[in-house]
């Protein structure tokens, strides 16, 4: 909780709407000196290591989100993150590559 508290204080969340169709996605900063940004779907999925290997792979109960889901869904409770509009098809190039 504290991770993900620090990513939301250090503005690390994003919101990225495509137009028309209203699809969002959020892209969080990792903590990493490299500052990697994470596509997330909060309720789903992120893109980040911890994700597949804690969540995915070994299937943890006690963990049901990785601090980058955790600090989407706080950053949209709280109303405290950027808000970013692009096409559709920007949108889905973004997906494209995972």
């Amino acid at each position: 909780m504290l991770r993900a508290c620090k990513i939301l204080d250090e503005g690390g969340v994003r919101r990225v709407t495509g137009a028309p169709s209203g699809r969002s996605l959020f892209l969080v900063m990792g903590e990493s000196k490299r500052k990697e940004e994470y596509i997330c779907f909060p309720e789903h999925l992120c893109t980040c290591y911890s994700f597949f290997y804690d969540i995915v792979g070994r299937g943890e109960q006690l963990c049901v989100s990785c601090k980058h889901q955790l600090a989407a869904r706080l950053a949209e409770a709280v109303g405290k993150h950027q808000e970013m509009e692009v096409t559709d098809e920007e949108l889905a190039h973004m997906l494209a590559n995972l």
